[in-house]
């Protein structure tokens, strides 16, 4: 990864350790020239520098959705809130602004395509294949269930899925995207390939 694009993502805000982040990177490397590349689940832009600098190599895009107002985790009174991302207008989360800030400063707005709305509104109108899908979005139960639901389907035979924060163990973190992981791979169409931390990689049969 170049240098300069890893000092931008080990410096970004978010949630994405430098091992797992590289992971991505060459995830999306190997898999990326294929077709776009799709994260759910932006926040401020830190995984997207990894997956921009793939696409970049690779010569395509990433297109990111995210409503920009916040998972559960990260709303007021949870531990990984951010009070600076309060819009004080509306009293609402917005990582929107961070978000392009974060882009901008990467010099990787011709790489990675915003998409601001949620999840299963915009995976209802997609129809292009990909060549690789990253969730990483809401880790409860029912957003996480949606995002495979709405967004795996578009996977194309080869391409990859990956999942974020990913703990067989209860005592490291919450076991929803765990158990959506789960069921990915017991449905037969896609196998794990890599495994980095929290990081897992599966690739459709």
């Amino acid at each position: 990864m170049p240098p300069e694009l890893l000092y931008a993502a080990e410096h970004a805000k978010g949630f994405m350790p430098t091992e797992e982040g590289l992971a991505l990177f060459e995830t999306a490397l190997r898999y990326g020239g294929r077709g776009p590349i799709c994260e759910i689940g932006t926040y401020c832009g830190k995984s997207a520098i990894y997956l921009g600098a793939a696409a970049r190599q690779a010569g395509t895009v990433v297109v990111t959705v995210d409503h920009h107002r916040g998972s559960e985790e990260i709303q007021p009174g949870w531990a990984h809130h951010d009070p600076t991302l309060v819009d004080p207008r509306f009293g609402k989360m917005d990582s929107l602004p961070a978000f392009r800030a974060t882009i901008a400063a990467a010099g990787l707005e011709d790489e990675v395509i915003a998409i601001v709305g949620r999840s299963e509104r915009v995976a209802a109108l997609w129809n292009t294949p990909l060549s690789m899908l990253f969730i990483d979005g809401g880790h409860s139960e029912e957003p996480v269930t949606r995002d495979y639901e709405g967004w795996s389907p578009h996977v194309m035979p080869g391409g990859a899925l990956a999942f974020h924060d990913i703990y067989p163990d209860p005592a490291d973190g919450g076991q929803a995207p765990y158990r959506v992981y789960l069921r990915a791979l017991e449905s037969g169409v896609f196998k794990e390939v890599l495994v980095e931390g929290s990081l897992r990689v599966l690739e459709r049969i």
